[in-house]
């Protein structure tokens, strides 16, 4: 097994080669603007760090998110066309499932990341491995959580919320291969690559077009 890994539903463009023991090479770079730059470089320098080429990869694991819209399709689209152009299978991984899988937490936790407009994504967990909640959007404020441990970059933004926030706080595609590979070697079937928006994107179509009329 060769599992290229790779996640862009955060600010965290995060790539990583999993052998099915461990990751043998990753890449990570925080840059919320720069996601189609910064993806494909990441893959070449993980592939050459590992002395491999593309085409040993047998299988993809993509983060689906949650995320905000434009740049969860850059991961989702890139793992779509590698696995069309290497005729290998895409498995999908909840985001916030690789997050809380690197959590050095032992009991009951929170994973949140940053959605913008000052809310974030969330779910709970019993334990890194097992999530007991649907992923959700939510503003902090509305939020009781019982003074839960969390991670993510989004626990990090809202202490009054998340008073027992700790790392790591971005999401890590070698944390996203590790538990794909798991999961795949346990028999469990993987997610769809499909995206887990939780709500609908910025930009909007203009509900009303100007009618333009020939002189």
């Amino acid at each position: 097994m060769l599992l290229l890994a790779l996640d862009t539903a955060t600010p965290a463009v995060t790539v990583a080669l999993h052998d099915g023991t461990s990751a043998i090479a990753a890449s990570s770079q925080v840059d919320a603007r720069r996601h189609g730059e910064l993806l494909l470089p990441a893959v070449d320098r993980v592939l050459a760090e590992a002395g491999l080429e593309l085409d040993a990869v047998t299988g993809i694991v993509v983060g689906v998110g949650p995320g905000p819209y434009t740049g969860l399709r850059v991961g989702l689209m890139t793992a779509d066309t590698f696995g069309l152009v290497l005729g290998v299978p895409v498995h999908g991984l909840c985001t916030l499932d690789a997050l809380a899988y690197a959590a050095d937490i032992e009991g009951p936790f929170v994973a949140a990341t940053d959605a913008r407009r000052k809310e974030v994504y969330w779910a709970r967990y019993a334990d890194p491995r097992t999530r007991v909640s649907d992923p959700a959007v939510d503003r902090p404020g509305d939020l009781d959580l019982g003074g839960l441990p969390a991670v993510g970059a989004g626990a990090l933004l809202y202490p009054d919320t998340f008073p027992d926030a700790r790392a790591p706080e971005h999401v890590s595609a070698a944390a996203l291969a590790s538990l794909a590979a798991e999961k795949l070697a346990a028999g469990q079937e993987l997610e769809a690559p499909r995206p887990l928006y939780l709500r609908r994107p910025d930009a909007q179509v203009p509900k009303n077009y100007k009618v333009v009329t020939p002189k």
